[in-house]
């Protein structure tokens, strides 16, 4: 019997190969291409700004550079020719950018550069877009925001190791004609305040050691999900002329070029700005951010019903009337023993208020029912019940940030505080902006709101996948 043949058509080929390159292509790639949607993840001003009349004709698609951008961060290409040289050597990420042809390390840079502010747009717009998304997850932690401020070291000559050993046989010098003088302590006084390079690159304390960096701010939800990124730069500082930025110390411990304190208001404000919808009901950041004027801030301006900030106690007791511990609880007349947080009084007309008791009180039941008793040996109220204190937080908002700071719920609160540690971590270390080989204000501002848009992408491809755990994971994308 004869073996009939099917005549294939150049359309059946063309079918085939097509749908060879589909299957063959990366896991990651194809889940890149069905799940997000770059037109509108980028603003219409940025292809306003990109494809405006300029002579010529762009070789360069706009996606096609944003996934370039987006593929090198999440690979961790710390330098371009990284990126590039991957480019080159990959017909699959050339072909999900888009790019018949490959870019120069000069082109990314410039590209950089020239639209730092409409990444920033991009940026923005994940954030709004990612918000109702982290309200799903978890709304207890997604009402919560935690600052932190963090430095972005930059490819200087003073940050090389042999720098610091020069000027350390130069203090070792000094301290022989002068031998009163400590050549390990003063040896900082060799060092200059600013790179040479670059005077926007200042010398910093950071994560206990000297480095010169560029200081930024990070401010994330109790998730570790990054809301709001800000790099200290010239620009800040002229649409903040309020901020301090002086020296005031001869300590660098202490004196950071923009302080955390300082840096806390204009930062939210920005925010606020930015995103005028948000609210959020609880605010947290560690002891440096301890100041009368930040509660009253957070607390009366800007609408959060706690502010979880440890005290500093560098910065004296604030309890100054007899009978209070450092942390605003009342203290038993007779030993000193702290009293127990009961509970907080919201009555209608009246101002709120906390209500502490005697530690040696407790419930029994009488005759009445179940009520409390003070059971002291050497009771100092004459009340069956015991001692009981009431205080007004809004008098001391230092003392009293929305809840005592003595309960159990303030602790755990704090403890989530380290989300943005690891978003700052993820951020830096495993987005890859720590180690760039640049000290260029505005490259180094566009690659941390690109590291910032990585992270935000992850939380939409979570959602995608009904996998919340990729939201915190970036590299699980590629494994």
């Amino acid at each position: 019997m004869r073996k009939k043949y099917l005549q294939m058509s150049l359309l059946d080929t063309y079918q085939t190969v097509g749908e060879h390159l589909e299957n063959d292509k990366p896991e990651l790639f194809r889940l890149l291409d069905e799940h997000l949607d770059w037109d509108e993840l980028i603003p219409d001003t940025f292809y306003a700004a990109f494809y405006r009349r300029v002579g010529r004709k762009r070789r360069y698609e706009l996606e096609g550079l944003m996934k370039a951008l987006f593929l090198q961060r999440i690979f961790h290409y710390i330098e371009d020719t990284q990126l590039l040289n991957t480019l080159r050597f990959s017909y699959e990420m050339r072909d999900y950018c888009g790019l018949d042809k490959i870019p120069d390390a000069a082109k990314l840079t410039r590209f950089k550069q020239d639209f730092c502010d409409h990444i920033r747009a991009v940026f923005e717009r994940l954030v709004e877009l990612t918000e109702p998304i982290c309200r799903k997850m978890d709304e207890t932690l997604a009402d919560m925001l935690v600052f932190d401020t963090t430095g972005i070291e930059s490819y200087v000559a003073e940050n090389n190791p042999k720098f610091a050993q020069i000027k350390a046989r130069q203090a070792k010098a000094y301290a022989k004609v002068d031998p009163t003088f400590d050549p390990v302590a003063g040896k900082t006084a060799f060092m200059p305040e600013f790179a040479a390079s670059n005077p926007a690159v200042k010398q910093q304390y950071i994560n206990g050691h000297f480095c010169y960096a560029q200081k930024a701010a990070v401010v994330a939800n109790g998730l570790g999900i990054v809301r709001h990124l800000e790099l200290f730069d010239d620009g800040f500082k002229r649409a903040h002329p309020e901020m301090e930025i002086e020296k005031r110390t001869s300590c660098p411990e202490l004196d950071k070029e923009i302080g955390d304190s300082t840096a806390l208001k204009p930062v939210l404000l920005d925010f606020r700005v930015a995103h005028p919808a948000f609210s959020y009901g609880t605010f947290s950041a560690d002891s440096a951010f301890d100041s009368y004027c930040n509660y009253t801030f957070l607390m009366k301006e800007y609408g959060f019903s706690k502010a979880i900030i440890p005290i500093n106690h560098r910065r004296g007791s604030p309890a100054a009337e007899v009978g209070f511990n450092e942390n605003g609880t009342p203290l038993c007349p007779r030993d000193g023993t702290p009293f127990l947080f009961d509970s907080k009084y919201n009555i209608k007309g009246r101002a709120p208020r906390f209500k502490f008791t005697c530690p040696k009180t407790k419930w029994v039941n009488t005759a009445r029912g179940h009520s409390k008793r003070c059971f002291c040996d050497n009771p100092c109220s004459t009340s069956a019940y015991g001692r009981c204190v009431y205080v007004c937080p809004d008098k001391n908002l230092r003392l009293y940030p929305g809840i005592s700071r003595d309960s159990d719920a303030f602790a755990s609160i704090y403890n989530r505080r380290t989300a943005v540690e690891r978003s700052i971590n993820s951020l830096k270390d495993t987005l890859g902006i720590a180690n760039r080989k640049t000290s260029n204000v505005l490259s180094t501002k566009a690659d941390l709101f690109l590291a910032g848009i990585v992270q935000l992408l992850c939380v939409l491809l979570a959602e995608k996948l009904h996998d919340d755990k990729l939201a915190r994971r970036p590299r699980r994308l590629i494994a």
